[in-house]
């Protein structure tokens, strides 16, 4: 007994969106977001053709991509901060996750572009501050629980996130334990133990130009 042509051919399409998502994923974060269609769909393994039928052009790309990647972040955040015992396990835990977070981050403010088309989106402004929320309630916690310095805001998680993710291809470059050296040192010095005041005041969420906000 076969399976129904309607529903192989729903499961084609969804599997052919999927491998053009990832790999699009992968490509925005080596190249940015005007790499080229043609090597998106030849390292989707689709042809050009069935690219441009499920997303008609680059705008939707980044839409898609953008959406799935802040999605799954804040998923991994809700489960962080439900089953990590402290704040500030659950922020390791989310960071290690830096892969997503580096599209997520990347995208956001990749260029002024692309901010305008994320902007214009109002979903991806929901994720986007459901997300800032979680994250700022690991900091908050970890703040109350003695473990994270309290001269830093939300905001400054964030600029931190971003400089460290804009770096990771760098750092992989050189060698398998870079980038976790990276992520340690950036941990270290948000512990409470952390030696030395910092300039100026604690960067709130607002003060961030966010897509979704205006």
């Amino acid at each position: 007994m076969t399976a129904d042509p309607e529903i192989r051919m729903r499961a084609d399409a969804r599997r052919n969106r999927d491998q053009i998502i990832a790999a699009a994923r992968e490509m925005f974060v080596a190249r940015g977001a005007d790499a080229p269609m043609e090597e998106i769909a030849r390292t989707a393994g689709v042809g050009v053709g069935t690219l441009y039928r499920r997303f008609p052009d680059r705008e939707s790309l980044i839409r898609a991509v953008a959406k799935e990647s802040f999605t799954q972040v804040l998923q991994d955040a809700r489960a962080a901060r439900a089953e990590e015992p402290t704040g500030w396990d659950a922020l390791k835990r989310l960071i290690a996750r830096s892969r997503q977070l580096q599209v997520s981050f990347l995208l956001a403010w990749n260029s002024t572009w692309v901010q305008g088309i994320l902007q214009a989106d109002p979903e991806i402004g929901e994720i986007r501050n459901k997300l800032m929320v979680e994250i700022s309630h690991m900091v908050t916690t970890a703040q109350a629980e003695g473990t994270m310095r309290t001269d830093i805001g939300t905001g400054d998680m964030a600029v931190l996130l971003l400089l460290i993710l804009r770096q990771l291809p760098v750092a992989d470059a050189l060698g398998p334990f870079a980038a976790e050296r990276t992520v340690a040192i950036m941990l270290d010095g948000l512990r409470a133990t952390a030696n030395g005041g910092l300039p100026g005041h604690p960067i709130t969420v607002e003060a961030l130009r966010w897509p979704g906000r205006a």
